[in-house]
């Protein structure tokens, strides 16, 4: 009887591919979505970078919901930056979520010891 309790704890081999996939996916969902906080906050590092040795009252144009508006530089400035250490903060968030979430698919992997063939 023992020996049936133990292998009905294994899941099946179905919902083990299931769960990999599952977990790999949410991975690279993860990994893309870093990529693209990454990149908005190059962009950010761009803008601030172009628009800080401005004058502050210099006429500038920021996309705000998808309506452009003018603004001054002084204006603007202080909330990309901001928005800026925002976005990082999240990145950051986001790469320790990744790093548990790869840990787990890790161990996920070795405890029923899971190898990939190419």
């Amino acid at each position: 009887m023992s020996s049936s309790s133990a292998a009905s704890k294994r899941p099946s081999d179905q919902e083990l591919t299931q769960t990999y996939n599952s977990m790999k996916s949410e991975l690279n969902q993860l990994a893309q979505k870093i990529g693209e906080l990454e990149t908005e906050a190059d962009e950010h590092t761009l803008v601030v970078d172009t628009i800080s040795p401005l004058d502050g009252d210099r006429k500038c144009y920021r996309l705000v919901g998808g309506v452009l508006v003018e603004r001054t530089v002084k204006e603007v400035l202080p909330a990309l930056k901001t928005n800026q250490e925002g976005i990082k903060a999240v990145t950051m968030q986001l790469v320790q979520k990744y790093k548990n979430k790869e840990d787990e698919f890790m161990a996920f992997q070795k405890k029923y010891n899971i190898q990939v063939k190419n």
